[in-house]
């Protein structure tokens, strides 16, 4: 079965238990990659199910949200896999899920994870002025950005906001000439000097692997 959900192409997992499937609960932001790995890779074993993408702008939801989606589905799964970092619950999310007995990705948010964490570790301390967008924020950027900081509306609030920032760095999870043009005139609408980087799937792709 297929549904739209926040703009996002998710797959809803309906397959009865048959102690072999396994289930991957993820933020709707990481849909696309997430159907694209299991393509790639074959994961047949594996349904998916995903949360409103819209959470990722706010986190206290994510929490509880994940909470319900588990104790909706672990009878019928014999392995439930979360596809969300820490994505700031400040810790909330993992020690829920520490207490539901299911595994979540390593790392504080998708930033980390796609770029690698052990790689992210070594220069986020260095990049503390860097604004990050993946493929989905670039394609949803009017939406998850300008919408909800009001910029659409008061456009004068740009330099309150990123004022502090020196670059958006744009992590591209596949090689699209048209993203990254799109991730270009963001940076310009931000005032912001413009990097990409070519991370693929990163720590995502390394987690699901071991389902």
């Amino acid at each position: 079965m297929m549904q739209i959900e926040d703009d996002v192409l998710t797959q809803s997992g309906l397959t009865q238990h048959n102690g072999a499937r396994s289930l991957i609960i993820a933020c709707g932001a990481l849909a696309r990659e997430i159907l694209a790995l299991k393509d790639i890779n074959g994961w047949d074993h594996m349904d998916l199910t995903c949360l409103p993408a819209i959470y990722h702008v706010y986190p206290d939801k994510i929490t509880d949200a994940v909470e319900q989606a588990v104790l909706k589905h672990q009878a019928d799964y014999a392995q439930i896999f979360i596809a969300y970092a820490d994505c700031g619950t400040g810790g909330l999310l993992a020690a829920k899920c520490a207490d539901l007995g299911v595994e979540l990705i390593e790392g504080p948010h998708c930033y980390s994870f796609f770029e690698g964490n052990a790689a992210f570790s070594k220069i986020c301390e260095d990049e503390f002025t860097a604004f990050y967008l993946t493929d989905f924020l670039v394609r949803q950027f009017e939406a998850f950005v300008i919408k909800p900081m009001g910029l659409d509306r008061h456009p004068e609030l740009r330099d309150m906001y990123f004022g502090n920032y020196e670059k958006l760095v744009y992590q591209a999870q596949t090689d699209d000439p048209v993203l990254t043009e799109k991730a270009r005139a963001c940076a310009a609408q931000l005032g912001l000097k413009f990097e990409r980087r070519l991370t693929g799937y990163g720590d995502l792709e390394t987690a699901l692997a071991q389902i």
